[in-house]
């Protein structure tokens, strides 16, 4: 597809934590011919017009808990916007905690996992409706980064795409114009260092193995990379082909 001949673009990204940005996203949306506005969860927060109107609106991750509304009131309005985009019926990738919201506020439930965190690099288990789905575009060898301690049930009208033994809700979507990702297939190898400094007192909590990590990440990072490129164009070729990007 000739994405240069395609008119410009808009995608509103919700941000709530610096370092947890687009990773390998931003570029393919860039090469979209899309127009990034970041705004960071509790901070301004984007109009409820503008969160209707935007061609795409991505949720990303963070370490809060959707259920921790008494504790950070914000969730409340962004849960506000999320429903009025799912009303809208228009494009909306979730990844980590924005998975959640956008789950929570599908009707689904949210809840600490059994087995505690999953923090590190691993394959994904597709299910029937997966290897049907943009995630076939991930290889069978590739590992993908997990960083959570919740999961998502999966809400009406969605279809299980993938799990791991350790979460087996890892990723569902609804028709072609919503995809939900628990774990990161975002992530930019480059910004490891980053995410160890950031999420320092998790890591040191639960006594993980930062050289560990570090190793799987110089293993991993490209190809999930390369999964990532091919998983985003494939879906945002279907979010988009019901609407005509003419110059």
């Amino acid at each position: 597809m000739n994405h240069s001949a395609m008119r410009r673009k808009d995608a509103i990204v919700i941000r709530h934590l610096g370092f947890e940005d687009l990773g390998t996203l931003g570029p393919i949306l860039l090469s979209r011919n899309y127009d990034i506005r970041y705004f960071e969860a509790g901070g301004e927060m984007p109009t409820l017009p503008d969160v209707i109107q935007t061609d795409l609106l991505v949720i990303l991750g963070g370490p809060i808990s959707v259920y921790e509304i008494g504790r950070y009131p914000f969730l409340v309005e962004e849960f506000e916007l999320i429903h009025a985009r799912l009303i809208a019926r228009k494009p909306m990738l979730g990844i980590c905690l924005g998975a959640q919201m956008i789950a929570k506020a599908h009707g689904a439930e949210v809840m600490p996992m059994r087995l505690g965190k999953e923090i590190g690099f691993s394959p994904l288990k597709l299910t029937f409706e997966g290897t049907n789905s943009v995630l076939k575009n991930i290889d069978d060898s590739t590992q993908v980064l997990h960083w959570h301690g919740d999961q998502f049930s999966i809400p009406p009208n969605a279809k299980l795409l993938a799990g791991t033994d350790h979460c087996p809700h890892q990723a569902f979507s609804v028709d072609d114009y919503i995809l939900c990702l628990q774990f990161h297939l975002e992530f930019d190898q480059g910004s490891l260092e980053k995410w160890l400094i950031g999420h320092a007192t998790e890591l040191h909590s639960l006594s993980a193995n930062l050289h560990t990590l570090r190793n799987l990440n110089t293993l991993h990072g490209s190809s999930l990379a390369k999964a990532s490129r091919r998983v985003f164009n494939a879906w945002l070729d279907k979010a988009e082909k019901d609407t005509s990007w003419k110059v």
